[in-house]
């Protein structure tokens, strides 16, 4: 088909046409890169939060956290999801959410994360002071949770390997203590701060 030059002309300015479409496609899927996912707790509160003398601390800790893929273009594999708890830069407590998939411009929740039981917490004195306080006025102004998450993402239908994204930090969480069925306060939307959602957090550890 191609023996004649002028054939063999058409042959290659085709060859190089498919060439320089794949070189824009490839350019525009890789370099356009998907917006992060944005996660917010919507709800938390406390139904026990006791400290004794011994450093023991008897907690009854639920929040509600909500994850947005503002992506028209991708899908995200949520496969594992571990919430850890803390109060003034201690951690106490660490569940295991259910892994799901999060649709294209989609806002998924999570499933609650529940935190009951007891740990050692060992509070400086200025931080005991602070939450005596707490206690008093029945308000905690330093919870907060963490996210550690592994994922994988399908983008313009490319899937990804499994990767680690940087830590959700939903921090400085004002939470309510409810006692008998009531709360003082009610809990403020807030915004969880991560960095970018599609690399894997430990590129740099390696």
């Amino acid at each position: 088909m191609c023996s004649t030059p002028h054939f063999r002309l058409c042959c290659m300015c085709c060859t190089i046409f498919t060439l320089i479409s794949m070189i824009i496609l490839f350019f525009i899927l890789f370099s356009v890169t998907p917006s992060s996912v944005k996660f917010h707790v919507t709800e938390a509160s406390l139904t026990q939060f006791n400290l004794t003398n011994n450093n023991t601390m008897y907690f009854n800790f639920q929040v509600n956290i909500t994850a947005r893929n503002p992506n028209k273009n991708t899908i995200v594999y949520y496969r594992k999801i571990t919430a850890i708890a803390w109060y003034k830069d201690n951690a106490f407590a660490y569940v295991s959410l259910t892994p799901f998939d999060q649709g294209k411009k989609n806002t998924s929740f999570l499933q609650t994360a529940m935190f009951e039981g007891s740990s050692l917490i060992k509070l400086k004195p200025r931080q005991l002071a602070e939450y005596y306080t707490e206690t008093r006025l029945s308000v905690y102004n330093d919870l907060a949770v963490d996210l550690d998450i592994i994922v994988r993402y399908k983008y313009w239908g490319i899937k990804s390997i499994r990767f680690n994204p940087p830590i959700v930090q939903c921090r400085r969480l004002r939470v309510p203590l409810i006692s008998n069925g009531t709360s003082i306060v009610s809990f403020n939307y807030t915004k969880c701060s991560n960095g970018y959602f599609f690399v894997d957090g430990n590129a740099d550890d390696n």
